[in-house]
Parts: C-alpha cells; structure tokens; sequence
C-alpha cells in the first residue's frame, strides 16, 4: 500500500510539473484596426517558435487603444497608426520609452467598391455634386481620419467634405463601407484596400498633403510580462516579421 502511495505521488509529481512546464504568457497588445490581417499572420509564425507565449490581440482606433492605456486597461503593448497617440502616452510616462519605435509606413487611399462606375479619380473630385457621402474615420480619435482631416485642408476642401462625411469609429469600419456598398466613397490606407477584392483604389494622397503616415511600437511600462514583450518587439523587426509586413503592402522601417 506504502509503495502505491509513493507512485501515486510520483505521478501526481510529475503531472504539475508537466502543467508548469507548459503554462503559457497571455502578452495583450494592442494594435490599431489597419494591423488586423497581418497581426494574425504574425501571431502565427511567432507561437509557432515561442510554445510558451499566447498573442491577444485586441484592435480598433488608435485613440480608443490610447484611452484604454490611459485608464489602466491590461497591456503589455501598443501599436498606432500614428505618432500622436503614441507620444500622448509617452508624454504621461505610461511607455517604456526606449522601447518606442518606428516600425511601419503606410499610405492613405481613396477607394470606391469594386463594381463602382464612377469616373472620380482624385480627392479633389470628392467636391462634385456626384459625390453624396464620403466615410471617413473620426478625426477626433482615428489616426486615418486626423490624416483625412489634414489632406483635405491642405487641398482647401476639407469643410466640403466634412459636410457629405460619414464618420466611423476605426479604418476597417470605413473599409467595410465601401466593400458593402453602404458608401461609394471612403478614405483608408493602402494595405487596407490591398486586404480585399471588394474595394478599387481611386487615388493616392497627393504627395505633401500629409504628414508621413508612421505606426510606431513600444511596450507598455505598467506590463508584468516586460522580458517577454521585450521579446516580442524584437520578433516586429526581423526578417520573417518584415516578409509578412511587406506582403501585406506596409514598409518596414527599421
């Protein structure tokens, strides 16, 4: 009986010694909405080499990713899709500072649904009386729309296109838009538009209008998991992360 016991306890020994040994890290980073298809694919080539770490991806705009931070929501990592954001948290000393750092490049499209037969090939077009509704994201918040906002300005037409604007809450809501039909006009990026066949890209931003759009990374400093985030960003800027960014049309920057 003495020896049955001793088994079982080995045994039992080694089962939560097996269960620790394959507890995995949950590392939360939030990405901005325009990451949502080439986070995916990284979250795959990265646990395939890194058993002991599960991604949690969680996406929208910028500003509500910003905000969340901002009021203590569980984090380990921000991506944005523009500096504003990132410094703002910077600026309040909710990142690790030296480990923000430029990662992406993107561009700004417009975009109408595939079928679309409309002969408007420039934002400035936008003005014409053709042109009922425009979705846009909400300049407030979204860093697509900040940069709408400002393209626009730079054109003299942004009051115009304020005026027939349909605002949304992130870049891939503006995108779903437009794939659906429910607005024949929307302003996203080029990756954005690349990530479907239900959408033609009408125009690029003309050249000036707009500040370099810029995704900067960094680590969130109130994370309990740093060595692994650490890790992570590391991974953002190799060359297996730069092929998948680049086949989803960003350009890598470092």
């Amino acid at each position: 009986m003495k020896k049955t016991f001793l088994l079982l306890g080995a045994l039992l020994s080694l089962g939560f010694a097996s269960c620790k040994k394959t507890q995995k890290t949950d590392l939360t980073i939030l990405a901005a909405a325009s990451l949502t298809d080439v986070c995916a694919e990284l979250k795959t080539a990265y646990e395939a080499e890194n058993k002991n770490v599960n991604l949690l991806f969680s996406f929208g705009g910028s500003g509500a990713l910003q905000a969340q931070i901002e009021a203590g929501a569980p984090a380990d990592m921000f991506i944005s899709a523009a500096l504003k954001q990132m410094n703002a948290l910077n600026e309040k000393g909710l990142m690790d500072e030296e480990s923000v750092k430029n990662l992406l490049q993107n561009e700004v499209v417009l975009i109408s649904p595939k079928n679309s037969e409309t002969k408007i090939s420039s934002f400035n077009q936008l003005t014409e009386n053709e042109v009922k509704m425009v979705a846009i994201g909400e300049p407030g918040s979204v860093p697509v729309g900040q940069y709408t906002q400002k393209i626009c300005t730079a054109l003299g037409i942004w009051k115009e296109i304020s005026e027939k604007a349909n605002f949304a809450s992130d870049v891939r809501t503006v995108l779903n838009w437009v794939e659906t039909g429910a607005s024949e006009f929307g302003i996203v990026y080029a990756t954005d538009a690349a990530s479907t066949n239900g959408v033609r890209v009408l125009a690029s931003a003309p050249e000036g209008s707009c500040p370099p759009v810029i995704y900067p990374a960094g680590i969130v400093k109130a994370t309990s998991h740093k060595k692994e985030a650490e890790a992570f960003e590391n991974f953002l800027f190799s060359y297996k992360a730069r092929t998948i960014f680049e086949k989803a049309g960003f350009v890598v920057l470092k």
